[in-house]
């Protein structure tokens, strides 16, 4: 997608069985969540790179993909990305720390756009919105912009200076009201705040049969599929 300006910001686990989508685990087994978590971590790098150049591609990485499903596919696709080690105890802190160590690594400044694995239906278009959103030139300009997920989580953030997101230690992660509070802890820090389209998060079985129908064409989509024909034979 030409006139893409801004770093992406992809936070991730290895997708290790027993360790990922446990939620999806109780359905389909360790191995299978653990598939289905590497496939969206896939689809996830696909959309950026449908639009984002190699040297603006940031992956903050936990766990070891050495022991992951696919790991040998995944640190394949990824010579083209720069890859940190996530950093803290809480998610929220691998958060935070994350967004500083891209912004303490000399270079562009330009906005940046973080997101997470949890939605392998999401587009160029979905991170392009995402960055307009904060794009100094666009009316639509703000400081922070927050992609909602339908389970009252979020699905993307950016921003164009990393101090906003320290108040998001504070915020419990995963619960219904997390972008409602996400929302408010960065307003807390004179933040402006502009909300854009949903998206729906995989968590549940019925998440991922709802977004497979949105995006057929997925790795994930097509996986689970192939986990379903097989659970029926």
């Amino acid at each position: 997608m030409s006139g893409f300006a801004a770093r992406v910001l992809v936070v991730a686990k290895s997708p290790v069985a027993g360790l990922s989508k446990t939620r999806l685990a109780t359905a389909v087994g360790d191995a299978q969540a653990a598939a289905l978590a590497a496939a969206a971590l896939l689809d996830s790098l696909d959309a950026v790179e449908s639009v984002s150049p190699a040297d603006t591609r940031i992956l903050a990485l936990s766990g070891d993909l050495r022991a992951a499903v696919d790991g040998d596919e995944i640190a394949a696709r990824l010579t083209d990305w720069r890859v940190l080690t996530q950093r803290g105890t809480t998610f929220a802190e691998r958060l935070v720390n994350a967004h500083h160590d891209v912004a303490d690594t000399p270079g562009d400044d330009a906005p940046l756009v973080q997101i997470g694995t949890d939605t392998p239906q999401i587009t160029g278009r979905d991170l392009a919105d995402l960055a307009a959103a904060v794009d100094v030139a666009s009316s639509r300009s703000g400081h922070v912009a927050l992609g909602p997920a339908t389970d009252g989580g979020w699905w993307g953030l950016a921003t164009r200076a990393a101090g906003y997101v320290d108040a998001l230690t504070q915020v419990p992660m995963s619960q219904s009201d997390t972008c409602d509070l996400t929302q408010a802890a960065l307003e807390s820090t004179g933040a402006r705040v502009s909300r854009l389209h949903a998206l729906t998060d995989v968590d549940t079985m019925d998440d991922a049969f709802r977004v497979a129908a949105l995006a057929p064409s997925t790795r994930f989509a097509k996986l689970l599929g192939q986990i379903v024909h097989g659970a029926a034979r």
